[in-house]
């Protein structure tokens, strides 16, 4: 039992503790990371950083792989896309998403994260067609950023919301995934396709034969990766088909998915993430003036993040919930279910990520793009701790308040 004097001093540090453990540290090490690469790139080393990442390779196994940049988004990033689908078909079988009951408000809320801030791009944006490949950009979440920044609360926000706000984040990568695959795909090589698909059912085979150890998935895997690089579909998706493979139990009884995932997890999320942000996130502001900053397509991106996600989400969660659809999220009240829906707006990861793909080989447009990615991403993490911190109270403070009809 802490004393009368220490419990206020307790609460005062939990902040500063949540940066070091918990749900804060993957997130807070993304913040450091995206603020490292701005820095980095507006100094005397900016050169430096843009040889390191877009300079051509002396070697390179693959020619289609040239530079250290396209390793990272291509190749590194398969493991990130890799632990997302660990984690989607988890949640599937045995976890939130695995009754209808459970399924049903976060992925009315994901759908709805990610149309209205694509409607709100395009909108800003207007009748450009070139920047219109860049509608999904704002409509993807950061799991980690936004977890993060919802750590630094630590018990305030009731458990229930921190479980939705997982939950709509992990149905909102499954609608990326699938956005990147069916609209970021260049011209597709038949044959190539035909081959993963060969690769694939061989995983599969495996799957319904009982292999039980892991590095036979581990070395099909790297072949899938290998061939759907050459299809003309983004090679990360290989990193979602092979964990769709993964069993969940082997013939021993043991989950080798969640063997996998929990191996994986903290590599991805302290080290493949954190390195794709640093060769994402530097954006050389010298050439750029207040026309760039204020241009459409950063402003478009930061609006639907800002904006779009909270109307997009927060409407459809009173929608469903006064229409008796859904029930809303136990122990919360309407202004905490709407900072959630802020944090929400975070999108990095993704966001950068599908911004490479829609101006591939522009770099204004990417630099611009990172611009609002980074502003509306700081915006609604500011906004949504914001919100939280001042309307949210500790257990031993909380009464009951549930979100009635």
């Amino acid at each position: 039992m802490l004393t009368p004097i220490r419990k206020p001093i307790a609460r005062a540090i939990a902040p500063v503790r949540a940066l070091f453990v918990g749900d804060a540290s993957a997130g807070v090490l993304l913040i450091l990371v995206a603020a490292a690469a701005m820095l980095v790139a507006n100094s005397p080393l900016a050169g430096a950083y843009e040889e390191l990442f877009y300079g051509k390779l002396s070697w390179t196994p693959i020619a289609k792989l040239d530079d250290l940049h396209l390793w990272i988004n291509d190749g590194l990033m398969a493991i990130f896309f890799f632990v997302v689908g660990l984690e989607v078909k988890r949640e599937l079988i045995c976890g939130q998403l695995s009754s209808p009951e459970q399924r049903r408000l976060p992925i009315m809320a994901a759908a709805a994260g990610m149309a209205v801030p694509a409607l709100v791009y395009v909108g800003v944006i207007g009748g450009d067609a070139e920047l219109l490949r860049g509608w999904a950009i704002p409509a993807a979440t950061d799991i980690a950023f936004a977890m993060g920044v919802l750590g630094l609360l630590g018990s305030r926000v009731p458990a229930s919301l921190r479980l939705f706000l997982l939950t709509v984040a992990i149905v909102d990568d499954i609608g990326a995934v699938l956005v990147i695959a069916a609209f970021y795909t260049a011209n597709i090589k038949l044959m190539w396709l035909a081959i993963a698909a060969v690769v694939f059912g061989v995983m599969v085979a495996m799957n319904r034969f009982g292999v039980a150890r892991i590095w036979p998935f581990v070395l099909v895997a790297l072949v899938l990766w290998v061939c759907v690089l050459f299809t003309g579909i983004h090679a990360t998706i290989a990193g979602v088909l092979a964990a769709l493979t993964i069993p969940m139990r082997d013939t021993t009884g043991h989950s080798m998915l969640e063997k996998m995932e929990h191996g994986l997890a903290p590599w991805s999320a302290y080290l493949v993430v954190p390195i794709f942000g640093f060769a994402n996130a530097g954006v050389n502001l010298s050439g750029m003036g207040i026309d760039e900053v204020l241009a459409p397509l950063p402003i478009a991106i930061a609006a639907g993040l800002v904006f779009g996600k909270q109307l997009g989400i927060f409407g459809i969660i009173f929608a469903a919930v006064k229409l008796g659809i859904a029930k809303a999220p136990e122990n919360a009240n309407w202004v905490e279910i709407w900072g959630i829906t802020i944090l929400c707006g975070i999108g990095f990861t993704m966001s950068l990520f599908i911004s490479g793909l829609a101006f591939d080989g522009n770099r204004t447009f990417i630099d611009e793009a990172k611009i609002g990615i980074l502003g509306g991403s700081l915006v609604s993490a500011i906004l949504g701790y914001t919100v939280l911190r001042l309307t949210t109270k500790h257990p031993e403070e909380r009464p009951v308040e549930p979100v009635t009809p």
